[in-house]
């Protein structure tokens, strides 16, 4: 049966940037969802202090949860080798942060879609560094996870494998025990592409899964797709909102991923509302797991 994690959504800004909050406060505000594990981010304050990483987890574990996954953002489709390479040493650390926290899962990107690339060009510069990077994955026990992304805050360029057939592309060129597919459906969407039917193209790669919604504030879905496919950051017309309240199918996506087996993790990236939010998603997600996973 799949299990759920959480990821701070609602306050990144407090853990990431400003640092009113701690991350021993997150942490006692997750264990009123019932869930069994924290999504970590490599960009949280506290984990500049690389002694600091046990004792997070041995708080987490004391509260009855596991930490999963890291999210972290490598750009790898940089034209300058010297700057890849910098690039793979972060994602090594990353890895090395998971190891440390008790994680399994360690997110990856391609990179930034820089105007001057080829498909081909950023595929081959994004699947080099990756495959650079799994040997150190392999031998700490981490899978690495390719997320169907939209866009990382610091980036100038929207994710350079942001739409479905140059993901697709750049997942069927790693083929490594350690490496896998985090299924986002929402950023489907962002990219004008159907989220089902990108599933079904990766059902047999996904090893872990971020669970969101977002609801059309305005217009329709082919407003959506004409106006805004590929846009870099999230799109005007949609916002986030409640797990099971938005556009996304999770009938279908359950169905699917039940059919290929899939039993991991399913990190619930959403709460930008507050915490009262995220109990009702994570309510949610449990009725379903229930319906699709029964024991």
């Amino acid at each position: 049966m799949p299990k759920i994690a959480a990821f701070p959504k609602a306050y990144m800004q407090a853990l990431c940037k400003d640092g009113t909050m701690k991350l021993s406060e997150w942490f006692e505000l997750a264990s009123t969802l019932g869930i069994d594990g924290l999504e970590f981010y490599a960009g949280f304050i506290e984990m500049t202090d690389d002694s600091k990483w046990s004792g997070f987890r041995q708080q987490v574990e004391s509260l009855g949860m596991t930490i999963p996954m890291l999210c972290c953002s490598p750009d790898f489709t940089h034209p300058d080798e010297s700057f890849r390479n910098r690039e793979i040493a972060k994602q090594k650390r990353w890895i090395d942060m998971t190891a440390a926290l008790g994680g399994s899962y360690c997110r990856v990107l391609s990179g930034q879609r820089r105007p001057e690339l080829t498909a081909e060009q950023g595929v081959q510069l994004a699947a080099d560094s990756i495959k650079a990077c799994l040997p150190h994955a392999a031998s700490n026990g981490v899978t690495l996870i390719l997320e169907n992304h939209y866009k990382d805050d610091f980036w100038e360029y929207p994710e350079f494998a942001q739409k479905m057939d140059v993901f697709c592309s750049l997942v069927s060129a790693i083929d490594h025990p350690s490496f896998g597919v985090n299924y986002d459906p929402s950023n489907a969407y962002i990219a004008g592409d159907d989220p089902i039917e990108l599933l079904k193209r990766v059902s047999h790669r996904v090893v872990t899964m971020h669970a969101s919604d977002r609801y059309l504030i305005e217009g329709t879905l082919e407003d959506l797709r004409r106006e805004e496919g590929g846009a870099a950051g999230y799109a005007k017309r949609l916002r986030h909102g409640e797990i099971g309240q938005g556009l996304n199918d999770y009938d279908a996506i359950f169905t699917e991923l039940k059919r290929v087996g899939f039993d991991s993790w399913i990190s619930i990236e959403d709460g930008v509302d507050g915490i009262e939010q995220l109990q009702r998603s994570a309510a949610f997600l449990k009725k379903k797991i229930g319906q699709y996973w029964p024991s």
